[in-house]
């Protein structure tokens, strides 16, 4: 027997040994699990600031010679003027992909791949980055190329045409998805087309957006006073302070980015159709919730966790999937926001004849839940299930980094995440019932269904067999809105 069998037969053999022994029990279910121990970093440890009062987070972590640094403003679409949806995408795209005042977009990327250095802007709703990751070795070299990109991009008129026609293309295409065409609707009926929440970019639009429109977006955004910064990587904390530092030098500073405008848009209650001929239907009911720091919002959590927020243990996967057989995704969630309520929403997905019968379940779950207390298996499991997952928000240093910085931008309180496991478990039914009646009500939620309306208004009459199963949209909706279909180009409605 050569060496490597021999070692793999006796490493069988000391696995085997507890099973021969009969530690391990006979059924999954009698295996014993001890508490889980985990404590989140404290960001008051990682936090340093810079002259300037630059914030700085730092985590080091010596595994590869690789650092990452990313560098977080405020502001993004919330910026852009109504008729320039599109523009701070645009913005950071060109960043990334228009080089820099001295450098063609052609050289900055062969420079930037000769050291293996890997660049991303990111310019989204409410907050915009700039990262790059690369060898320890040609740091220098590497961030001295990442920050002529950041400070100085050259937004080429030649590669603008060419992001731009890009976009003009995949305009073309948004409709070919019901789901894409779910998600635009929603957030008209939800936010208003006018709001950043819910605008979309046209034709129009992005034809409108001048290399100027960039510049000024670029300038207002991008600057030392509107920065946090987060490091991880192999470095050594004060060598990169210094680094930091130095590279910041001479950046012109600016004015920081105030919040953005709530959105005023009120949605209206009741059932939207948007036509589109597809074999399934898409359905989503929503709702404005709740603020992100309301002192519910724990308790929200763990009732959507039940609801329809923690996949096949949750009610609305178990009765519209599990028991019904009529969706492969269904389920819940709630998406919170910072100053303003956010957004409840349950959806699925069903064949045409059964979208209603899959709205009417869905909405006697919804009921369900603000009448009737939730069991203490239930509860029992959704708490256990936050709590056990808990860590991953901390599993990485690059993702660590990214919740401190986020809680940094939005002003969260430092002791949340050490109380956060402990408010978790002081939920109790009761309290699930009061949240869910006071955050949850069919009466103000919009219900959107995408599909062909001849195919989903009759229902499911192939069900006669069983009468409890045959339901029409008139059964669940007395009325409908017939949202215009939308040139997927201008977004108006088609003649």
């Amino acid at each position: 027997m050569n060496r490597t069998r021999l070692t793999a037969f006796v490493g069988v053999g000391v696995l085997a040994a507890p099973l021969l022994a009969g530690e391990i029990p006979s059924r999954p279910e009698q295996i014993q699990f001890g508490p889980l121990e985990f404590e989140p970093p404290n960001a008051a440890e990682m936090r340093h600031e810079l002259p300037g009062a630059i914030p700085v987070y730092l985590a080091e972590t010596h595994e590869f010679p690789l650092v990452t640094i990313t560098l977080s403003f405020k502001g993004g679409s919330s910026l852009e003027p109504a008729d320039k949806a599109g523009l701070a995408s645009m913005t950071g795209a060109m960043i990334q992909q228009g080089g820099t005042a001295t450098l063609t977009p052609s050289e900055l990327e062969e420079q930037l791949d000769f050291l293996a250095a890997r660049v991303r802007v990111d310019v989204g709703d409410q907050y915009s980055s700039a990262s790059i990751n690369c060898l320890t070795s040609n740091l220098d070299e590497a961030f001295a190329l990442f920050m002529q990109m950041v400070r100085e991009p050259g937004f080429d008129p030649d590669r603008t045409e060419v992001v731009r026609g890009q976009r003009l293309e995949r305009l073309k295409q948004r409709d070919d998805q019901g789901f894409g065409i779910a998600m635009r609707e929603l957030g008209f009926l939800m936010w208003g087309e006018d709001s950043f929440e819910g605008r979309q970019p046209t034709g129009d639009s992005l034809n409108s957006i001048t290399r100027e429109d960039m510049q000024t977006l670029h300038h207002r955004i991008f600057h030392p006073d509107n920065m946090i910064v987060s490091v991880s990587g192999d470095f050594e904390q004060s060598e990169m302070l210094a680094f930091l530092q130095n590279a910041f030098d001479g950046w012109e500073r600016g004015e920081p980015v105030p919040d953005p405008t709530p959105p005023t848009h009120v949605l209206k209650p009741g059932l939207y159709h948007y036509e589109k001929d597809q074999p399934q239907s898409q359905v989503i009911f929503a709702q404005r919730c709740i603020e992100r720091d309301d002192p519910d919002a724990i308790p929200v959590e763990v009732m959507n966790d039940i609801l329809g927020g923690s996949g096949f243990t949750s009610r609305i996967m178990n009765r519209v999937r599990t028991k019904e057989g009529l969706a492969y995704s269904a389920g819940s969630f709630v998406s919170p926001r910072v100053g303003y309520p956010g957004a409840f929403s349950a959806f699925f997905m069903s064949k045409n004849a059964t979208a209603a019968l899959g709205a009417k379940v869905t909405l006697e779950e919804i009921d369900r839940i603000r009448t009737e207390e939730v069991t203490t298996d239930e509860l029992d499991t959704a708490i256990s299930s936050i709590i056990e997952t808990f860590p991953r928000r901390f599993e990485s240093k690059e993702r660590t980094l990214r919740t401190f910085v986020d809680d940094e931008w939005t002003g969260r309180d430092p002791s949340y995440w050490s109380t956060y496991r402990d408010h978790v478990r002081e939920v109790t039914p009761d309290e699930v019932l009061r949240v869910a009646r006071e955050h949850l009500d069919p009466e103000k939620m919009g219900v959107l269904i995408v599909g062909p309306w001849d195919e989903i208004a009759p229902g499911n009459t192939d069900s006669e067999d069983d009468p409890e199963r045959v339901t029409t949209i008139e059964d669940v909706f007395p009325s409908v809105t017939q949202i215009p279909v939308r040139d997927p180009v201008t977004l108006k409605p088609k003649e």
